[in-house]
Formats: C-alpha cells, sequence, structure tokens
C-alpha cells in the first residue's frame, strides 16, 4: 500500500472510531507498515485535523498506549457555527405560540445535527461520560449525534412506558412553564448504577423536563456530567429549576404578535 492510500485508510479508520484507544501494532500490522512509518502518518494525520480544527490525536505512551481521536471543533469554528445558526432561527416564519421556535429542519438536517453533536461533545470530552440522556421525542437526533463523537450509549425516558422495554422505573415531575404534573418513565436495563450521564435535550424554558431527567437519575443511583440545550428561552417572569447547564443558542426575544425574534449565542462558546 502506498503511503498516500494508507494515510486515507487511517484518517477513515480514525475518525470512525472516536476517543477509542488505537495501538500502533494494530495499524502496524493492518498496513503492513513499521511502526516507524505509522508514527510519521499519525503525525501526519494530527498536524492536518488540528489545522482543520475538527480536534486532535492524543498520545498514550507504555506498551499499552497508542492514539485517540479527541473530536473537537477550533473556537473560529464554533463560533461561526453558532452564528450562522443564530441568523438561521432569527427567521420570523418559526415563530410559534407562547414563545417557541419551529426547528425540525435543523434537527432534520444530517450536517447541522452532526455539527451540534461534535460542539457538545467537544464541551463534555473530559466529563467522563458514560452516558447520553435525552426524552423523546426532539431530542433524540441530538443525543445520538453527541454518543456519537463522546462513542458511548444513548438512553431515552420516555412520557409512557412500552411493553416492549420490560420493566421501568417512573417519578412524576412538575413542568416548569405549565406547572402541570407529567410522568417519565426510564427502563430499569438502559443504565446502570454508577454511570456517568450527560443531559442532552432541544428546548429549555423553565428547565421543568430536564431537572425531571435529573431526578430520574437519582433512581438509578447514577451521576450527572453535564446538561446540553440546543435553545434555552430567557423569560425573565419563569423560575429556571435548572442553574448548571450549556446552551448553544439563547432566545432573547421572540414576539410572535409582532413577528419579531432575537437569538443570540449561548454560553457553550464559553466551554469549547
Amino acid at each position: 500500500m502506498k503511503r498516500s492510500e494508507r494515510l486515507v485508510a487511517m484518517t477513515h479508520f480514525i475518525l470512525d472510531q472516536p476517543r477509542t484507544l488505537i495501538s500502533l501494532p494494530y495499524f502496524s500490522e493492518k498496513y503492513g507498515a513499521a511502526k516507524s512509518s505509522i508514527s510519521e502518518d499519525l503525525g501526519i494525520i494530527n498536524k492536518m485535523f488540528q489545522h482543520e480544527g475538527i480536534g486532535y490525536l492524543e498520545t498514550i505512551s507504555g506498551a499499552a498506549g497508542g492514539v485517540k481521536y479527541i473530536p473537537v471543533f477550533s473556537e473560529d469554528y464554533s463560533r461561526t457555527f453558532v452564528n450562522q445558526l443564530c441568523d438561521r432561527l432569527e427567521d420570523p416564519e418559526r415563530l410559534l405560540p407562547g414563545g417557541y421556535l419551529f426547528m425540525s429542519d435543523i434537527l432534520g438536517d444530517p450536517e447541522t445535527t452532526r455539527n451540534i453533536g461534535r460542539m457538545f461533545a467537544s464541551a463534555f470530552r473530559d466529563k467522563g461520560v458514560d452516558v447520553v440522556m435525552t426524552v423523546a421525542t426532539k431530542g433524540i437526533p441530538l443525543a445520538y449525534a453527541v454518543a456519537s463523537y463522546l462513542n458511548v450509549p444513548v438512553v431515552i425516558a420516555r412520557r409512557d412506558p412500552k411493553i416492549s422495554e420490560g420493566s421501568t422505573v417512573s417519578i412524576n415531575y412538575v413542568s416548569g412553564s405549565t406547572r402541570k404534573i407529567q410522568t417519565m418513565v426510564l427502563t430499569k436495563r438502559s443504565l446502570q448504577e454508577g454511570s456517568r450521564v450527560c443531559i442532552i435535550d432541544d428546548f429549555m424554558k423553565a428547565g421543568g423536563t430536564i431537572n425531571g431527567m435529573r431526578n430520574l437519575l437519582k433512581e438509578f443511583n447514577a451521576e450527572l456530567a453535564g446538561i446540553g440545550v440546543l435553545a434555552e428561552a430567557e423569560d425573565e417572569e419563569e423560575d429556571r429549576v435548572v442553574e448548571e447547564y450549556l446552551s448553544l443558542v439563547q432566545i432573547v426575544n421572540a414576539d410572535d404578535r409582532r413577528s419579531t425574534i432575537e437569538v443570540r449565542p449561548g454560553n457553550l462558546l464559553e466551554n469549547i
């Protein structure tokens, strides 16, 4: 195999295995090259990853060492992406009653969803996340995007139990915006005791749903590693029940009567 061919094959393999330790002997045997050549190849790949602003290779020394691909967006790329997202969300036609926004097209766009997932994965890369958790249904694409870059499984809390999921744990919680009592369930087999969980959701107003997921974790003796939301609504009249979280964008003003909306970057950019 020519070096150019080997570089392409190695890059593809590494990108498909984020945060997975890959030993040099594995590459050496797979591509029939000396370890010294493999080391040089990895140096080239690492340089290009950083140049493109998509992450870096973490080197682990020792007999059981190797390299890990850590997906991280550069600050410039992240800021550009978030500003473009804000511009898209400021379209008055997205306004829905109650200060909500239509975002299904964004959540259904594979490239946008992947970029959002990479940004949250960048922010939570050092939190020791074991599982990404969300609540059905709109947060599911985001949760899988984040989990793919953290290389961890996804668990989904639901409003109603499904017979196909077996035994479940359920809790009642108060919706932060409507102040109504709602139910949330999670199958017993989906989450191991002591897991470090990252909660991901698409939208947060008062934070009642996220607080419900946080309380559900306590039933499994699981630990909260972080909270990420695509969009948060700024509302001085609402008493927010969640304080520590990262948001990609913040909806500052949404007036469906005047057809005006203002969206600005959230606090996630400060943690990339």
